[in-house]
């Protein structure tokens, strides 16, 4: 978590959008710190939007984008099939803010577990695609490693400088950071502080693909939400819960689990549709049960 600005209160708005109106309630919703849109089919967008403190995080984006994503992801009609998130070409998120957290105190940060509430991303059922331009370090790295898959344009910057600070990761970078791209590099990155590139985060396997611009970044992004978003919602949801698992178990039993979730989606209507469609040479009309 590393940033630059001080934080204001979020104008209010509400979260909870009936299925019918979804789309064009969902636009309608005013915010502070983020910009929501539906640029493509089945497709949601969320634009970080603190453009003066590059995109710097502190509680009341986080509450917003936290009550924009429970909006896409509780749509009862499943009109939204993937959501997109991304900040500027200069910044995806620079850091988290540290006028917030300065003056913050132990009994205090402890005693309400202060950033928790910046990781219900991962709670989140739809797949999130990160376009990651510009800087996205500290709170932002991290942001950007929460999400499922990581695009990037040329001249992302990625980082976890709190050792700077007097401090650590808090936001799970020291343990997500070390999953991805292993113990000694990780080690490196958060006790030296140092950055590291678009090119090495593809690299080491860290980021999915490095794009020739920001531009193509935020459109391979919405291209690969859209294909996501044409398949039945049943079978994404288990899909990204089964790689998940992978990445918080061992083998054994994440084989295990993964063949349950298998045998669990026999049950369901879209694996009637999909076989037979499959055996017929027919398109699939998924009913998304």
């Amino acid at each position: 978590m590393f940033a630059v600005r001080a934080a204001r209160l979020p104008v209010r708005f509400s979260a909870c959008i009936g299925p019918t109106t979804f789309l064009r309630r969902f636009s309608d919703q005013k915010y502070e710190y983020i910009v929501t849109s539906t640029p493509r089919p089945g497709v949601g967008q969320i634009t970080l939007n603190r453009p003066k403190a590059l995109n710097a995080l502190c509680s009341p984006l986080m509450t917003e984008l936290n009550a924009a994503l429970r909006a896409f992801d509780r749509d009862e009609s499943k009109s939204i099939g993937a959501v997109v998130l991304t900040g500027s070409d200069r910044a995806f998120a620079a850091g988290a803010d540290i006028k917030e957290m300065k003056d913050l105190e132990f009994s205090s940060a402890y005693g309400r577990d202060f950033i928790k509430a910046w990781s219900e991303l991962t709670e989140i059922t739809l797949p999130i695609i990160a376009a990651v331009n510009g800087y996205a370090l500290g709170g932002g790295c991290e942001l950007a490693m929460m999400a499922d898959i990581m695009y990037c344009g040329p001249k992302a910057v990625f980082g976890q400088p709190e050792i700077k600070l007097g401090v650590i990761p808090g936001a799970g970078g020291s343990q997500r950071l070390t999953r991805a791209i292993g113990k000694s590099k990780a080690m490196e990155i958060i006790l030296t502080g140092k950055n590291f590139t678009a090119e090495e985060a593809e690299k080491w396997g860290l980021a999915s693909k490095v794009f020739e611009s920001p531009e193509a970044c935020v459109n391979g992004a919405l291209d690969t939400a859209e294909v996501i978003a044409s398949y039945g919602r049943l079978a994404v949801k288990a899909g990204k819960e089964v790689v998940n698992q992978a990445y918080e178990t061992g083998l054994a039993e994440g084989v295990k689990y993964e063949r349950r979730i298998f045998h669990g989606l026999f049950a369901s209507k879209d694996q009637k549709i999909g076989m037979t469609a499959f055996a017929n040479k027919q398109k699939p009309e998924w009913s998304h049960e």
